[in-house]
């Protein structure tokens, strides 16, 4: 009974925090609610019975990379930005995908709901080993697989889109634009800046 209100206490922590990492408009923000929802999550892991992975989660998540993450958004030194107006057609295309993605996860449940859930693996010999882990991965989880593989999908879009490489004048622009901001313009068609 106790873990069992440990836990909804640990996942409601969890979904605040993650709520107000997407809500903060402030980078270091939401990277201090990021930090809370890996603290959450290994309490999580702790009720669930499992200690090395709670373990593991703060040393390395909340531990190592969100300190990588904290020293990136200083280097980048982001400054706030005016919304752009011309591209509010991009919130209706953005619902329209998000439903099209609702969709398909609503069609992805009734799948794996419908599906047969028996599996002819002894589980007593293979626990531990791929063929078990894969027959339950594949039947049994088979909904957050399919999740999972859209997360990463949208993650890999997210990076091409925010690697793209910008053409010569475009760049040049940027380049001019940022010696102007740091008082530097005499600079501008200096023959030392590179593009």
């Amino acid at each position: 009974m106790a873990t069992t209100v440990l836990f909804f206490v640990f996942a409601g922590l969890a979904i605040a925090c993650a709520l107000s990492m997407v809500y903060h408009r402030n980078p270091l923000y939401s990277a201090v609610s990021l930090v809370g929802v890996f603290i959450s999550l290994s309490c999580i892991y702790v009720t669930l019975a499992a200690p090395f992975i709670a373990a593991v989660q703060i040393l390395i998540y909340a531990g190592a990379i969100m300190v990588l993450v904290i020293f990136v958004i200083m280097l980048l030194n982001l400054d706030e930005e005016k919304p752009y107006r011309r591209l509010n057609y991009l919130y209706a295309l953005g619902g329209f995908l998000g439903i099209v993605l609702l969709a398909q996860t609503f069609f992805v449940f009734i799948a794996v709901n419908k599906t047969p859930k028996t599996v002819a693996v002894k589980t007593d010999e293979t626990v531990g080993k791929t063929l078990s882990i894969g027959a339950n991965m594949y039947t049994e989880y088979l909904l957050p697989v399919e999740i999972v593989g859209i997360l990463l999908l949208m993650a890999i879009i997210g990076g091409v889109i925010l690697a793209r490489r910008l053409s010569a004048p475009e760049l040049k622009l940027v380049v001019d634009r940022e010696l102007e901001l740091r008082n530097e313009a005499d600079e501008i068609d200096d023959y030392r800046i590179a593009l």
